[in-house]
């Protein structure tokens, strides 16, 4: 039961964060063509994952608690793939087909990017 609420409790702040950086972020840059608020915490949290798995990996700094805490309750609130999933259904509803390609491909190239950078950074 105690990894249940460290999850919980790294989930709720995530979230909070999830929501904060990405209305900001879109406050910030305006209306555009593809949601910039979503994928500015996608790519955030590839990174920090990375970076944290890197620590994790090669220096074992990360406890299982740690680890409950920051990257599946923290990072998993904070990273936001169904609302990624969402907005790409709803560009691809309103016709949006370019958008919709090209912020799925943002996601996952840059994503994969960020979490390869985070990575190589603690190694």
């Amino acid at each position: 039961m105690q990894h249940v609420l460290l999850v919980g409790a790294g989930g709720f702040v995530g979230s909070v964060f999830r929501y904060l950086v990405s209305t900001g972020v879109q406050r910030w840059l305006g209306e555009s063509w593809i949601p910039y608020g979503t994928l500015a915490v996608n790519i955030a949290g590839c990174f920090l994952i990375g970076l944290l798995a890197g620590l994790a990996d090669s220096r074992q700094l990360l406890t299982e608690e740690t680890r409950l805490v920051l990257m599946i309750g923290l990072l998993g609130g904070f990273t936001t793939y169904s609302t990624f999933a969402y907005d790409t259904l709803s560009l691809l509803r309103n016709g949006g087909i370019a958008a919709a390609v090209a912020y799925v491909v943002l996601h996952i190239v840059v994503g994969i990017a960020a979490v390869w950078i985070g990575h190589l950074i603690t190694a």
